[in-house]
Formats: structure tokens, C-alpha cells, sequence
């Protein structure tokens, strides 16, 4: 069932549930779109309508986020568990393993993306990555649109993966990605992974399962990375008010 918060479709799925979802988004000739959307990205989003139009064209979109639960369940709606994009990663590469498709890894700072990639070989024998990069600069062009160097694009092409994640970060990715899938014509599915190469690649330590399970996985966040203070409060305080003030 898909509900909406603060006007972003978030999709109330079990993590299993998900998964064979992709697994049917993978049987049909065409590219699809998966989204994590977690509740920065929905304060993000209410202020900026492209954001917020790029994530309506998702296929699936798995709610990262306890408080999408806990403020999802205070408005008589239900969503059944929170789902990572780390961990969604891993079932996606999972899967891609067993079927034998072509996985790309885009963005990312240096070279996290390859070391991700690594990680991701070492623990799903059979894996095809046919690419990983941080692709570059992403700039703005003339339409307010982000885009890439072409040369990164001609790479994407002529390594044809049938899945592509893209860690630009929130807004951009998912706005390049709804601008430029046309472009890979072999990609049945993109999805948006913000900082998950990060965890996956062992840059950034996850926190306790207890600490996840809990919801206070920000507290984790906010001891190794004080600087992301501002995004923390914006996830646990600016979050629930704007979306509990919404009548919708």
C-alpha cells in the first residue's frame, strides 16, 4: 500500500516485500526508479518542487526512516518497517547476483564507490560490476538541471548495466536520474543510494543494530559526525512538527 507524507509516496512494504518487487520491476522491458525516502528528504522536498516531482516517479520508494513510522502511525497510516538504503543495496545485489545482470556504482566521494563495489563482490559470489566511479563533478545546466560529463555517460552506455545506483546525494540524484534514464537504454532499474556506498565500502561505521532497531541510530550519527548536527536536527525535530501541522 502507498501512503503519502508531506506530499512525497512512500510505499508500506516489509523489506521481503520489497525485494520481490524488484525482482517483478526487473521482468519488464523498461527502466524503473527506487527511491529511500527518509525524513530529510521530505523536509527537502517541501521546499523544492522539482525534488518533490522527481520522487512522485518512483516505483518503489522504501521508507529509511523510523520517524516515517512513527509519524506515519500518528496519522492513521501504516508502514511496516523501516528499510535502508544500505541494506537495500545489498538485497538488490543480491539479486542482480543470482539473475546474472550488470550493476553500476555512480557518485560518492573518491573512490568510495569502487571500494564499495568490492565489498559488495566479496559477499555475493557472482556479482557483475560493470562499473564503479564517483563520476565527476556534477554541474547545473541550463534548464536547472543536473547533469554529468558526457564522457561519464558514454562509459554507463557502453558497460550496459541492467542496474545503476547513483550516490550524488538528495535532490540531485533523484532529479538526474529521472532527467537522464532515457539515456541507458539497457538500465531497468536506478536507485538513488545517497551516502550508503559510504557504509558499504566500511567508511563510515554503522551504528549498533540495537541503537537502529530503537530509532536512535541519529545519536550514533551525530558522536561519529558532529558536524552533521543541522541534518540530524532537521530528521528529528523539523521533520515530525512540519509533517504532524500537515493536514494531509
Amino acid at each position: 500500500m502507498r501512503i503519502e507524507l508531506m506530499g512525497v509516496p512512500i510505499d508500506g512494504v516489509t523489506r521481503a516485500e520489497a525485494a520481490a518487487r524488484v525482482e517483478t520491476l526487473l521482468d519488464e522491458p523498461r527502466d524503473h526508479f527506487v527511491t529511500t525516502p527518509n525524513p530529510e528528504m521530505l523536509v527537502q522536498a517541501s521546499k523544492d518542487a522539482r525534488f518533490q516531482a522527481a520522487l512522485h516517479r518512483a516505483d518503489l520508494a522504501v521508507p529509511d526512516g523510523v520517524g516515517l513510522l512513527y509519524v506515519a502511525r500518528l496519522k492513521g497510516m501504516r508502514l511496516p518497517q523501516r528499510i535502508t538504503g544500505t541494506d537495500f543495496i545489498e538485497d538488490i545485489a543480491a539479486i542482480a547476483a543470482k539473475r546474472r545482470l550488470g550493476v553500476y556504482l555512480l557518485g560518492g566521494r573518491g573512490d568510495v564507490a569502487e571500494d564499495a563495489a568490492k565489498m559488495l563482490l566479496k559477499r555475493h559470489p557472482g556479482l557483475a560490476v560493470v562499473g564503479a566511479e564517483s563520476g565527476g563533478e556534477v554541474y547545473v545546466d541550463a534548464d536547472g538541471e543536473p547533469s554529468v560529463a558526457p564522457e561519464v555517460e558514454a562509459r554507463i552506455r557502453e558497460a550496459a548495466p541492467a542496474i545503476l545506483f547513483v550516490a550524488f546525494g538528495h535532490g540531485v540524484q533523484e532529479r538526474w536520474i529521472t532527467a537522464r534514464s532515457a539515456s541507458f537504454p539497457s538500465v531497468r532499474l536506478a536507485m538513488g543510494v545517497g551516502g550508503a556506498f559510504d557504509f558499504i565500502a566500511g567508511e563510515v561505521r554503522r551504528a549498533p543494530e540495537f541503537l537502529r532497531k530503537t530509532g536512535l541510530e541519529w545519536l550514533w550519527r551525530l558522536y561519529l559526525q558532529p558536524w552533521r548536527l543541522r541534518r540530524i536536527w532537521t530528521a528529528v525535530a523539523v521533520f515530525p512538527y512540519l509533517a504532524l501541522r500537515r493536514k494531509d
